[in-house]
């Protein structure tokens, strides 16, 4: 079937659009504050979508399998920097220091200092969960399983190239 190989990227591209799309409605709409991490665990999804559309547009079966392995490997970096994230909302990890809790202050210009310097949104605090689990956990999980996919289309494609 004439462009069939079309759908990988397009599917990446719808996927990757959707989870922005959310993630920009519960901040504008919904009122959830992003925190610096959040703000950087964006990257990967727009990286995604700039990668997919440019190989939905103009790619060719031949790219696939390394448009794939680009995908599965910004996805892989979106999967880390959700995993750090996690991680210091549950405290296994120093976070940024201008958004996460430090030692509290024992002068008043210590204190404004602090205040000064202090992202607005606590990075190891999560705003928001469902089923216990923060943004930063589904991201994690959305991540990982895209990188998973990415990596099974560029194994198939690689395979079939290679027959």
């Amino acid at each position: 079937m004439r462009g069939e190989w079309r759908r990988f990227p397009v599917f990446v591209l719808v996927t990757s659009a959707v989870v922005m799309t959310v993630v920009l409605l519960a901040q504008y709409w919904g009122g959830l504050a992003p925190c610096e991490l959040c703000l950087t665990e964006r990257w990967p999804w727009d990286a995604a979508i700039v990668v997919a559309f440019v190989a939905a547009m103009v790619g060719s079966r031949a790219a696939q399998p390394w448009v794939a392995l680009v995908l599965a490997l910004v996805f892989a970096v979106g999967a880390a920097l959700a995993f750090y994230h996690v991680g210091v909302e549950r405290h296994w990890f120093a976070g940024p220091s201008a958004c996460t809790a430090g030692p509290t202050p024992t002068t008043l210009e210590g204190l404004k200092a602090q205040l000064m310097h202090q992202q607005p949104v606590r990075c190891d605090e999560p705003s928001w969960t469902l089923f216990g689990i923060s943004l930063a956990g589904w991201n994690l999980l959305g991540s990982v399983v895209m990188a998973a996919i990415c990596t099974v289309v560029f194994v198939r494609t690689r395979r079939r190239a290679a027959r």
